[in-house]
């Protein structure tokens, strides 16, 4: 079994505390993503969990054993670095046999297993190369390999891909995913790229200031966000947010209209409406919202328009061939299933 368990996970540095009481728990074979901005504690947990650093408090489970205590040597993981970590001077056979270096293993049957990580990797032709002789992509592939030929429990990546250019990191993106695929592995994967965690991830772990803000499927975090925060980081372009009231079961939007819409929420309350891109289009009928078009971006199929309104700049989508004009006034319209509700005090999604 490799199923991870975090338990009410604490970390602080002196009188800053950076985790907050962190419980996740990740199957056996699941590929979960750490994700959220800078500074938010997704690489402090991978560290935590990897033993390079001392939890401060709560418990680490691999395999449903304890591993506060042990080192990492000890705890069944490998991790693949954002730098290549890779040594210069030795062939790619020699770097992926490194991790088999204090193995109990006759000599054949470590060149056995070096072949076959090399195989699966597609890098046979490449085993007697040397780094500088690789690519930034193959380079990063002798890495993962170096982990993966020890077979560990748990692999935790810590955003390898970050050095990669646009193209490579694409491509990477779906190595990483058919690897796991075909070897079923238990990943842990951090980074700060939203769309890295909604192409790789069975399950992503949005993270902010230290808390866990919500756990789902890439659908789930997509389109039910637990709060104004997840709404917004996930998904490009953001999520547009604007100022409403809700009345009776109707949504009061200033410059603009009524929409009737089907809620648990009673009397009147001032709520903060979620509304995506691309679910927010031109209409010649009635608006939602309006205001005059700013600027806009050709993507090909569709343009995005940002549209003035008196609530700030809104992003739509629209027509690629025929957008509408610069300067002009345009109605938006979304359908009400496709409007979120958040709490504008403290965030949380209300329906």
């Amino acid at each position: 079994m490799s199923n991870l368990k975090l338990g009410e996970l604490v970390k602080t540095y002196g009188q800053t505390e950076v985790l907050h009481s962190i419980d996740l728990g990740i199957q056996d074979g699941e590929f979960v993503v750490l994700v959220g901005p800078s500074g938010c504690g997704k690489s402090t947990t991978l560290r935590l969990i990897a033993g390079l650093e001392e939890i401060t408090s709560g418990t680490i489970e691999i395999g449903g054993r304890v591993v506060n205590n042990l080192e990492p040597k000890d705890r069944d993981i490998a991790m693949v670095f954002q730098n290549y970590a890779i040594y210069p001077h030795m062939t790619v056979r020699k770097n992926i046999g490194f991790g088999l270096r204090s193995a109990r293993m006759s000599r054949a049957d470590k060149n056995k297993r070096i072949d076959e990580i090399a195989d699966i990797l597609g890098m046979t032709d490449l085993l007697e190369r040397r780094p500088n002789q690789l690519s930034g992509g193959q380079r990063q592939r002798v890495a993962i390999g170096r982990a993966m030929v020890r077979d560990p429990a748990v692999f935790l990546f810590d955003e390898p891909l970050s050095n990669l250019d646009a193209q490579l990191r694409t491509q990477m993106r779906l190595e990483i995913k058919k690897l796991h695929q075909r070897v079923g592995a238990t990943i842990v994967f951090v980074t700060h790229d939203q769309v890295e965690a909604m192409t790789m991830a069975d399950r992503i772990v949005i993270m902010k200031d230290g808390y866990i803000q919500q756990v789902g499927t890439p659908s789930e975090v997509y389109h039910s966000p637990a709060n104004t925060f997840v709404a917004s980081f996930i998904g490009s372009p953001a999520m547009n947010m604007i100022p409403a009231t809700i009345v009776d079961g109707q949504i009061h939007i200033e410059g603009g209209s009524i929409i009737e819409l089907k809620t648990s929420i009673s009397g009147e309350r001032k709520v903060t409406l979620g509304i995506r891109p691309e679910d927010l289009e031109p209409t010649d009928g009635p608006a939602l919202i309006r205001g005059s078009v700013n600027v806009r971006e050709p993507l090909g199929h569709e343009t995005l328009i940002h549209v003035g309104t008196v609530h700030g700049d809104i992003i739509a989508k629209a027509d690629g061939r025929t957008p509408p004009e610069l300067g002009g006034c345009v109605n938006l319209r979304a359908q009400a299933q496709n409007i979120h509700i958040f709490d504008p005090e403290n965030g949380a999604a209300l329906r």
